[in-house]
């Protein structure tokens, strides 16, 4: 929530209190709003249903309509069955697959990773399994393994000491004094 922390500080919010609000949002919007991901996962799924009521609706108008016998009748219903069913299996495996790149998605976006489009064909749809409340189950452990695979392509944490920006060095005049005695031979 970058885009949150800079609004807060440009209000004239001072730092400490900046990330306790941060924090605090972090903890409650989940609460309260659906991730982007999953907004659009919802969507697609419902376009997709709305689609499919209407073309199955189609199907059944116009079965009405060529009726003229029963081996006509049960040849036409069998075909409507294999094509269903070819449908919902068609409809599986499109929300299977925004399921995991959503995922997949948000995982590389968690971790740094430099360049997402690429490194997301390096995971194993095949041994990615989505759970019953939609976590993705191996995808941790792919991940981690892609990360040590290919550290140059995720953003490491710097670390290291804060600079002295006081102007003043380390050890005080004394110390200096000393070093450039020392090292003159005095």
């Amino acid at each position: 929530m970058e885009w949150l922390k800079n609004s807060l500080k440009k209000a004239g919010i001072e730092e400490s209190k900046v990330d306790e609000i941060v924090t605090s949002v972090n903890k409650e919007v989940p609460k309260y709003f659906m991730p982007k991901d999953k907004y659009n996962e919802v969507s697609e799924a419902k376009k997709q249903l709305e689609s499919d009521i209407k073309e199955r609706d189609k199907q059944l108008k116009d079965l009405g309509g060529k009726v003229k016998g029963n081996e006509d009748l049960e040849k036409q219903i069998k075909e409507l069955q294999v094509t269903n069913k070819k449908a919902a299996d068609d409809y599986e495996s499109k929300i299977r697959n925004i399921t995991l790149d959503n995922s997949i998605k948000m995982w590389l976006k968690d971790n740094n990773a430099k360049y997402e489009d690429l490194l997301s064909t390096k995971f194993d749809r095949e041994k990615l399994t989505i759970a019953d409340d939609g976590s993705i189950n191996g995808l941790e452990e792919q991940g981690n393994s892609i990360k040590e695979g290919y550290k140059d392509l995720f953003t490491q944490a710097i670390s290291g000491n804060s600079p002295n920006d006081t102007g003043d060095s380390p050890g005080g005049m004394d110390q200096i004094e000393a070093t450039i005695k020392q090292n003159l031979g005095y």
